[in-house]
């Protein structure tokens, strides 16, 4: 495999794509904002990353390491952007002014983000590109040191939706080398609607506050903590994001299946969230973050649960669990009950009509 890939952000997941990417023999720069370059400051001298794990393994060699952001958008095709949800906006207003039509931009993953990151492109002028993102992250993955990285699980399906959704192919023929899992969803919608964290993290986060603070993180988060009764609130979670995508035409998969679809855990019969969950050698074995404030209620619940809510008062879909954990979240958070990261007006939906979304969405108007 010979490609130049562009990764953006060099967190928990951007560090282990570039260092897999690069041993499988693509030129990969990777990149981070000048606000944050103290991420690759301890790997730019040797451009270099150690990858552990049950991926490919060894010193990988990042054919440029840079916080020069028209340098990386310049350096490739096919850019990744790999971020949390709250840096989505600004990594999109930093590349816009640099974005030619050969590019295409991915994002990993996305929580609808790619209709904000499409929005900011289209008021700063840049010319219209397909705009994807997937429903998961490729990995289960860690920085393990500064000049370090772990794959724990590689993911063996995931969804990809692009917008406009005329352009799925083109995105899908780029990344399929690169992530072999790779499969076609029908629309953005559709795979922001699709992501599993925000349907788990919040209401698992919220169960377990006081043994969290407790214990600073120190037990098994889905092994011991995603008990049967916090299964069934992540179930009536779940129904409702299912209404909300039925509502836009769409039948999605209850999150034990999306689970076991994603490889995390054994397929129960009939679909059993709590046994796909405790059968996982994957997920039994992650530890619980070590306090709230972490972005399983910082970016899932302003950015994912929020965004759904907001979808399902458009669509008169009542969502009463999503509400309860955002309302739950935002006050362990120490945010004022009105915050809302990603509103339908970022997402350049506010005032559409179901079938206008669709439309929009399709690439039938833009």
């Amino acid at each position: 495999m010979q490609t130049d890939i562009t990764v953006f952000g060099a967190g928990n997941t951007g560090f282990p794509v570039a260092a897999n990417l690069s041993l499988a023999g693509c030129s990969v720069t990777l990149a981070e904002l000048p606000d944050f370059c103290e991420a690759i400051d301890p790997v730019r001298e040797a451009q270099a990353i150690e990858l552990r794990g049950v991926a490919r393994v060894g010193v990988a060699k990042i054919a440029m390491i840079t916080d020069d952001v028209a340098a990386a958008v310049a350096a490739s095709d096919t850019l990744l952007v790999i971020v949390p949800a709250y840096a989505h906006a600004p990594w999109a207003r930093a590349i816009a002014p640099y974005i030619e039509e050969r590019h295409t931009v991915t994002l990993m993953p996305g929580t609808l983000g790619s209709l904000e990151v499409h929005r900011i492109f289209r008021e700063a002028g840049a010319p219209p590109i397909p705009v994807g993102e997937t429903d998961t992250s490729p990995y289960v993955c860690r920085k393990t040191g500064p000049d370090e990285t772990t794959i724990f699980g590689v993911v063996p399906r995931i969804g990809l939706g692009v917008f406009p959704a005329s352009q799925t192919g083109r995105v899908h023929a780029l990344l399929t080398p690169l992530f072999p899992g790779i499969e076609r969803l029908p629309d953005v919608l559709y795979c922001g609607l699709s992501a599993m964290n925000p349907v788990v993290h919040p209401p698992g986060v919220l169960m377990n506050a006081g043994r969290i603070e407790h214990s600073r993180g120190e037990f098994y988060f889905y092994d011991e903590g995603v008990t049967r009764g916090v299964v069934s609130a992540i179930m009536a979670l779940d129904a409702e994001r299912r209404a909300v995508a039925a509502a836009l035409g769409h039948d999605l998969p209850g999150a034990a299946e999306a689970f076991h679809r994603a490889g995390f855990g054994p397929c129960a019969d009939p679909p059993d969230l709590w046994a796909t969950i405790n059968g996982s050698e994957m997920l039994t074995a992650l530890k619980a973050p070590g306090q709230l404030n972490t972005r399983w209620l910082s970016e899932d619940v302003p950015y994912g649960l929020r965004a759904w809510a907001g979808l399902g008062a458009m669509l008169d879909v009542p969502t009463p669990v999503i509400n309860a954990c955002v309302a739950l979240g935002l006050t362990v958070l120490g945010e004022p009950l009105d915050t809302n990261r990603r509103t339908m007006v970022d997402l350049g939906l506010d005032g559409m009509s179901r079938d206008a979304m669709l439309d929009f969405v399709a690439g039938v108007s833009s």
